[in-house]
């Protein structure tokens, strides 16, 4: 036989999007060699062998059809002109080829050293079922309905984002008052005096560490033992699926009830972040459960919007309820919408533009609506979870300022850099040190012990009195200050620090000491460092916010206290650059961060342009050094994620020199046997179908479409066989196939066709007849841009007779 005498042995597949399948190699090395067609009996050749076709491959196997094609693991050494898998060696080599092939892996590829990702499906599978759909709802007048339906869909995501965002604010704002309360009270009884009466301070300390262990604790448990893809604050992984990358349990109810505890736990224990970056997660929850009209944890299905039931729609949703939980989070619908362009969305389109603002002012005005009513406002004014309140006068400035305004940018991307760098040092060595799901928990009660030491001890040894009139805070303490004074120092921590942020801003000139802003922008710097990548849901805007706003605030002291005859220093002025240009280095986002800090604040369109010079100088600066910090995630944990350009490397590439191949190829009517053995016998998710084929060498036959992986699993469970269509094809739809989305069935649900092993699968009615083709000599760059617009998640490769030569997924576009 000519074909290929190697052996792909793979785990046991699964189709549960809880466990990725990693695959495996294994080459037999003595003869008799086993081939596939000792596996398959007569239906399967080791023509059709090869790693490739699914999302995640790179080349696993060598050889092609086309002999000019390099492989990505080759046989080394390789006889010159003809792959040893075709059978083309000389005899001498050719015993020797079969019996200990050595294996070169090429650097280009990640197959071998990343985690094994899948691909969602945004191609739409334009099959004879759903052409006959198509045609059956446009006599039905049902395009009008669906665009009424979705329309529909994106107010409710705007509705139920919003209360889910105000029960979790009002819970936050409740138990903090009650902790910070009880914490200022013990300190006004346990304060030493001067005759040697009162209590000891070491009281209100352990107090402060029990009620911020106790709530870290409970929530990191639970997002280490429930569901661990909550932990941080959730914007990467939903980056990263509206992408095209399928994250595991990312958009499940379980998810957003444990995110929800897990954010509640955290601010109130006391942690260095905020509640505003888990909302865009849970906002994404939100809306793939509601357009999904079913829920597969509670296994309900409600029979609504069954239209929507695949990749393609569920993204668009997903991308809306993004941007209504940014929008809710702080009252920016204008805001959330650019921060999803911006930011989280891959694929966009104008219609796409008035949904998700529509479902950002549908939650903004729900939440003002909510919030001011608890909190007895009649006119409304609550605008969103961080609120940072209106400035008392309008900011102004002179045009002198704006090189002051750039130099705070640059610091900011220089102070911004640093911190990805150091955050992403000690999340490698967690990863790393502390794999143990109890040492994780109890890593995050030791930072939250750590902060509360840090606290008390710049508040014992600090001393920074400022009269009652000023106070910044609704709990002053007086701790060691004369009477009608307070702490300033217990001010900045005795409250959340969204409310710090607000008084940051607001405070009147001569609120704090010098000293005092400055150790807490140290201090918290480095919290808010170790604490991005516990354990535990929280963002990174607030703290990102907090530290900018102290050092830019210090700036400003600093100054006038050099130049006491200075006029132009408002602090709260400084102090809002400072927050732009470190939210700038940190994050790298530029107009959506200008407009929702805009928003939220209140000051007036002249003032965009002092933030759009400070977020633009951070962003330019940092990018020197390193990228935003949600991209350094994603490339972290080696996220397939595709850039809008393609990499450098492959300028001048062509196709032939970056797919895979060979390729696993199904007959337009096949044998069921044969298919059931090729899903058990590899995990790939796409399949060329193929007809004109001479003999049995499936992969070198002509192209006439592609089949899913999950399709024809649903194909060998409702015994969607030749022989009995009688019985199935008057009730077969597509609405068969989106029955049991997302959750598709693994090939161990179908049991052995030992009864069916003589019945074919006729595929002209399931398959897309109409893949996206490209030529072996077309160029990387320009397929690049075809996959990333289209949402492609294969691409086949064919030569001038229109059979395949290979296949391209979004493996093949990240180099390594």
């Amino acid at each position: 036989m000519d074909d290929i005498k190697t052996l792909i042995s793979l785990d046991e597949e699964t189709t549960d999007d809880d466990e990725p399948v990693v695959p495996k190699v294994a080459v037999k090395s003595s003869p008799p060699p086993t081939t596939l067609v000792d596996i398959l009996k007569d239906d399967i050749t080791t023509t059709s062998t090869g790693v490739g076709v699914g999302n995640n491959s790179g080349t696993l196997m060598p050889g092609n059809n086309d002999n000019d094609v390099p492989a990505l693991l080759d046989h080394t050494p390789s006889y010159s002109g003809n792959s040893a898998l075709n059978g083309n060696l000389p005899p001498n080599d050719r015993d020797n080829a079969e019996s200990e092939p050595i294996f070169r892996v090429r650097s280009r590829t990640a197959a071998a050293s990343t985690p094994n990702y899948e691909s969602l499906d945004y191609e739409v599978c334009e099959n004879k079922l759903f052409q006959d759909e198509q045609k059956k709802r446009l006599t039905e007048r049902f395009s009008l309905r669906k665009d009424i339906i979705r329309w529909i869909i994106f107010i409710q995501i705007g509705i139920i984002t919003a209360l889910i965002a105000c029960s979790i604010d009002i819970i936050i704002e409740e138990l903090s008052e009650l902790k910070y309360m009880f914490l200022m009270t013990s300190v006004e009884k346990n304060v030493p005096q001067t005759d040697f009466t009162g209590g000891d301070l070491v009281v209100p300390f352990l107090y402060w560490i029990l009620l911020s262990v106790v709530p870290v604790a409970f929530g990191a448990a639970m997002v280490t033992y429930i569901e661990p893809i909550t932990a941080g604050s959730g914007i990467p992984q939903v980056k990263s699926y509206l992408n095209g990358v399928k994250i595991p349990r990312i958009v499940r109810i379980k998810t957003l009830a444990v995110k929800a505890i897990g954010v509640i736990t955290s601010v109130v224990g006391g942690l260095a972040g905020g509640k505003e970056g888990p909302m865009i997660h849970a906002g994404a929850v939100v809306a793939a459960g509601i357009s999904q009209g079913k829920s597969t944890t509670f296994v309900k299905d409600f029979r609504v919007f069954k239209a929507f039931r695949d990749d393609h729609e569920k993204r668009d949703f997903v991308l809306g309820g993004g941007a209504a939980g940014v929008s809710a989070a702080f009252g920016a619908p204008i805001g959330g919408m650019l921060f999803s362009l911006e930011e989280a969305a891959s694929f966009w389109n104008q219609n796409l533009i008035w949904r998700t603002l529509v479902a950002s002012i549908i939650s903004v005005f729900t939440l003002n609506l909510v919030l001011s009513t608890y909190h007895g406002l009649n006119d409304f004014t609550f605008t969103g979870l961080f609120n940072l309140g209106k400035f008392d006068q309008p900011l102004k400035f002179d045009y002198f300022e704006l090189p002051i305004f750039m130099l705070l940018g640059i610091t900011g991307g220089l102070l911004g850099a640093a911190w990805n760098s150091l955050n992403t040092k000690i999340n490698g060595f967690r990863k790393r040190y502390i794999p143990w799901k109890i040492g994780k928990v109890c890593e995050a009660v030791v930072v939250a012990m750590f902060g509360v030491t840090l606290a008390c001890t710049m508040i014992y040894f600090i001393n920074d009195c400022r009269p009652l009139g000023n106070d910044p805070t609704i709990h002053p303490v007086q701790l060691f200050c004369e009477d009608n004074e307070y702490n300033a120092v217990a001010a900045l921590w005795f409250q959340t620090p969204e409310a710090t942020v607000r008084s940051l801003f607001h405070d009147p000139p001569g609120s704090h000491k010098i000293l005092t802003l400055t150790m807490f922008t140290i201090v918290y710097y480095v919290l808010s460092c170790a604490t991005f990548g516990l354990n535990v849901s929280l963002g990174v805007f607030i703290p990102t916010a907090l530290v900018g706003a102290a050092w830019g605030r210090l700036f400003a002291m600093v100054t006038y206290y050099l130049f006491p005859e200075t006029e132009f220093l408002h602090p709260g002025k400084y102090a809002l650059i400072g927050a732009a240009a470190n939210l700038g280095g940190v994050l790298r986002m530029t107009i959506s961060l200008s407009v929702i800090l805009m928003e939220t604040t209140g000051v007036e369109t002249s003032f965009f342009f002092p933030l759009i010079i400070a977020l633009i100088s951070a962003k330019w600066v940092g990018d020197y050094f390193n990228e935003g910090i949600y991209d350094t995630q994603i490339e972290v944990n080696h996220v397939p994620i595709l850039p809008w350009e393609p990499l450098p490397q492959y300028k001048g590439l062509t196709a032939r020199e970056i797919l895979s191949s060979p390729v696993v190829c199904i007959k337009l009517r096949d044998s069921a046997h044969y298919i059931y053995n090729v899903l058990k016998k590899c995990d790939h998710n796409g399949f060329p179908v193929v007809d004109d084929v001479q003999g049995v060498h499936r992969s070198q036959g002509r192209v006439c479409g592609i089949v899913l992986r999950s399709q024809l699993i649903v194909i060998l469970l409702k015994s969607l066989y030749v022989e009995n269509s009688r019985f199935w094809l008057p009730e077969t739809s597509i609405q068969t196939f989106r029955d049991v989305y997302p959750r598709y069935p693994s090939i161990e649900s179908v049991r052995k066709l030992d009864d069916k092993i003589n019945y074919t699968v006729d595929l002209a009615m399931f398959m897309n007849p109409s893949p996206v083709r490209v030529n072996a000599h077309d160029s990387v760059p320009r397929i690049f841009q075809v996959f990333r617009a289209l949402g492609l998640r294969h691409m086949l490769v064919i030569n001038n007779e229109n059979r395949i030569s290979g296949i391209i997924t979004r493996r093949d576009f990240i180099y390594k």
